[in-house]
């Protein structure tokens, strides 16, 4: 029986890959610069640092990579925090976990900025224990450091712990971190699927399916 669950955010926790999808689009045309087909497959498991410094160097924008940050939060804080939603069954999954003493940590790419405006959007930011984002660890997915530091920072095994993702880089860092994952579905992920269901050790189309896992 698992002892804490460790979410990686985006795609997995929340719907908003369409979000990011859409700020691609409208900030690289601020430089005239049409989206690459493939972007989203570049910067899969990068830490958002990781990722404008990306960005800064493939598409040799003007910006510092700290402008572009912000220029990102800018653009997403609002949709983060009133389009946003979690992913079906997520809610009664949290409740339940908070309930039964079950301990949560989010283990995300994304921005602390945004991260703790969509949980405290849903109310559930007092629900768990540990937010840390990828920039905050030595390394981004699929290396393990932010799932071993966020169980380190929850005080629970690793071997005790769940992870759940949407892509292979965040599934191979759970496994790599020694810990139980379940693959999550998303749209934006779809080309994975195949990927994710072999090397996962679970997977489910939403969070409605969890508890048939018997795993809690």
């Amino acid at each position: 029986m698992i002892k804490a669950i460790l979410f990686d955010m985006d795609g997995s926790l929340i719907d908003s890959m369409w979000i990011w999808r859409a700020i691609d689009i409208e900030y690289l045309g601020r430089f005239y610069i049409p989206l690459p087909e493939q972007l989203q497959q570049c910067i899969e498991g990068m830490s958002f640092s990781e990722t404008a410094e990306y960005f800064k160097e493939r598409f040799s924008l003007p910006d510092s990579v700290e402008q572009i940050k912000a220029d990102w939060t800018d653009m997403a804080r609002d949709k983060y925090a009133h389009e946003v939603p979690l992913k079906a069954g997520a809610s009664t999954l949290i409740q339940y976990c908070r309930t039964h003493g079950i301990k949560m940590g989010i283990a995300t790419s994304n921005s602390r900025e945004l991260a703790e405006t969509v949980l405290k959007a849903h109310g559930i930011d007092a629900y768990f224990d540990c937010i840390l984002t990828n920039s905050e660890v030595e390394k981004g997915k699929p290396a393990p450091d932010i799932y071993l530091a966020v169980a380190k920072a929850l005080q629970i095994d690793p071997v005790d712990c769940m992870v759940v993702e949407d892509i292979v880089p965040g599934i191979q860092a759970g496994l790599a971190a020694g810990m139980q994952t379940c693959a999550i579905y998303d749209q934006y992920s779809l080309y994975q699927d195949e990927e994710k269901r072999r090397i996962a050790d679970y997977y489910i189309q939403d969070f409605t399916e969890f508890m048939d896992l018997h795993l809690l």
